[in-house]
């Protein structure tokens, strides 16, 4: 079976825009990656269920989100939707309300789109951060790295420079009203986070402390309460490390985050009740900067993209043990740092 691989990019050096590859299953190998869409630095993007394409794009100094329109083979552009500054550097979908959110790291912005009848984009509200910020060098402003939904529908938004998880509710038309924070411990530089499939339980990422926080979720209140806290690096590795992605199986047993500096992925296995993680495994990347990963719909595999070594690695995935096992390695993926199967 072939499954297909978008890789979103960033266009400084060498890559021109989208890529894709596809996933041979039955071969356990990567093809190799063709331009699907020439773009400016889509760092990352996702697909709607109606095979809508949004991602990030800069244009002329501006900043934004883009959609595209699937159409056979390939994607022709709906609209762009940009302000001046630095571009979003994560989108995510709201498929009942039909919105798009973005989070801007640069500006420490919520950004959120309106999806039209054509599948145009436009802007339907945008919050910015102002709350204290943490003690970290990275840490002088808001920086907001992740917008994405709770399993019950309100929106969850880390901010790296604030040191909080923002939960708001989402009304129709795309307004947004804080409901709850939870605050990290200083310096954690919350990043990413995934929810486990059937419990009230999250998976925080922070990027500055290489940790994985596990948290559990009140879906009466939008808050967010700690209840472990564990690194993702091995003992006694004091060199630079940044968190980057973390992932979680489709059935809740087995957390996944990599490491930029150690550059690895580490792999937890959860308890029955997600509120516990123990990490099983350390695997390198075979590459540097490990911006981004995915496991395959199948769970049998995982590709990582190794950011400043432009290169894919593949691994075949241990659906009963959770462990990773490097089989395809130096696939060519130029600025890769986002991974995302169609």
């Amino acid at each position: 079976m072939l499954e297909q691989i978008l890789l979103g990019t960033y266009t400084r050096r060498v890559s021109k825009g989208i890529y894709q590859i596809a996933l041979d299953t039955d071969q356990g190998k990567l093809s190799e990656a063709s331009l699907l869409v020439e773009e400016t630095s889509p760092t990352y993007l996702t697909i709607d269920q109606k095979g809508a394409l949004f991602n990030v794009t800069s244009v002329d100094g501006e900043g934004g989100m883009a959609a595209y329109k699937a159409k056979d083979d390939h994607f022709d552009l709906i609209n762009k939707v940009t302000e001046a500054g630095a571009p979003p550097c994560y989108v995510s979908v709201d498929e009942e309300k039909q919105l798009v959110f973005g989070a801007n790291y640069h500006q420490g912005i919520i950004h959120v789109y309106r999806i039209l009848a054509d599948g145009s984009l436009e802007d339907a509200d945008k919050i910015i951060h102002d709350e204290p910020t943490g003690p970290h060098e990275n840490q002088d402003n808001a920086h907001v790295h992740y917008t994405d939904l709770t399993p019950d529908g309100r929106l969850a938004v880390c901010d790296l420079g604030t040191d909080r998880v923002y939960t708001y509710d989402v009304s129709a038309e795309g307004k947004l009203s804080e409901v709850a924070q939870y605050i990290a411990e200083p310096g954690t530089g919350p990043r990413h986070l995934v929810f486990h499939p059937t419990n009230q339980i999250a998976y925080l990422f922070g990027e500055l402390d290489s940790t994985v926080t596990v948290l559990a979720y009140n879906a009466a209140d939008g808050s967010f309460e700690q209840v472990q806290k564990v690194s993702t690096l091995p003992e006694g590795f004091n060199e630079f490390n940044g968190g980057a992605a973390i992932r979680i199986s489709a059935d809740g047993r087995f957390v996944y985050a990599s490491n930029r500096g150690h550059d690895s992925i580490a792999v937890f296995a959860t308890s029955e009740d997600g509120q516990k993680i123990d990490r099983i495994q350390l695997i390198s990347t075979e590459g540097e900067i490990p911006r981004d990963f995915d496991l395959d719909p199948s769970g049998k595999f995982v590709v990582a993209a190794n950011q400043n070594t432009d290169n894919l690695t593949l691994y075949r995935r241990d659906e009963e043990t959770g462990l990773l096992e490097m089989i395809q390695k130096d696939v060519y993926a130029p600025e890769c740092v986002c991974v995302y199967f169609k």
